[in-house]
């Protein structure tokens, strides 16, 4: 008899935790609350206010270059990767430059981004994938450009987005992860389904803005340990818990 009632009160327990995943608008567990179109339209009114020239803030003077401050800019600040690409760019104008480089020198030049050996073998891998496949230019397709070595997802978007103004995707980078999951814009954690989650509820044609904007927003505003929330115009319909106000 106790046993039954044990496994009668572990059945009871796991039910209600099973209810208590469900959120306030009675959508399963995985499902985004924040997502409803009212909603979505006035966080992407309240970018459009704060950031309206907001765009990548890598430079770079074509495609080709746009990529390689890319690759370099994982898990490394926009304002570090210039610092090196303004002199590595004078050394290496295409993609034969670093298909056929020093891989030792290489790894010296962009050290300072960190992760140099990866990265080393990222930039050959697709400056030579590039002349093999494409003739040396940059692909307009996110197909083609998943080929090349050290391309993901983000920087298939930054370059196609950025540089050719091909709406692919969103952007998902630590920015566009944090505020996504502030914004209750999606409740994934894998920067795939981020992305499909976003790509869901805002229109296509603000792809490209949109993931500068949060962007922008992320360095700006809502940083990762202490949000200005005061100085935050979408804060009237945030509800996340790391807010500060």
């Amino acid at each position: 008899m106790k046993t039954k009632k044990k496994n009668k009160t572990t059945r009871q327990k796991a039910a209600k935790q099973a209810s208590a995943k469900k959120t306030k608008a009675g959508k399963p567990a995985g499902v985004a609350a924040g997502t409803d179109p009212k909603r979505v339209a006035v966080i992407l009114g309240g970018l459009d206010a704060a950031y309206p020239d907001a765009t990548c803030e890598l430079n770079y003077s074509n495609a080709f270059q746009l990529l390689i401050a890319t690759i370099l800019s994982a898990q490394c600040t926009d304002v570090r990767v210039n610092q090196v690409t303004s002199q590595l760019f004078k050394k290496y104008a295409k993609p034969e430059d670093f298909a056929y480089a020093s891989p030792a020198e290489l790894e010296k030049e962009i050290r300072p981004t960190g992760f140099f050996r990866n990265k080393t073998k990222s930039i050959m891998g697709a400056s030579k994938g590039l002349i093999e496949k494409f003739g040396g230019e940059v692909p307009r397709t996110m197909v083609e450009i998943l080929t090349l070595p050290g391309v993901a997802r983000k920087t298939g978007n930054v370059v196609l987005g950025t540089a050719y103004g091909i709406t692919s995707g969103v952007v998902v980078d630590t920015h566009v992860i944090r505020l996504s999951h502030r914004l209750d814009l999606t409740r994934n954690d894998d920067p795939k389904k981020i992305e499909q989650d976003l790509m869901k509820v805002i229109p296509e044609s603000k792809w490209i803005k949109f993931s500068h904007q949060l962007i922008w927003h992320g360095r700006r505003v809502c940083a990762a340990r202490k949000p200005k929330c005061a100085e935050c115009n979408l804060e009237p319909i945030c509800y996340s818990r790391d807010k500060t106000v």
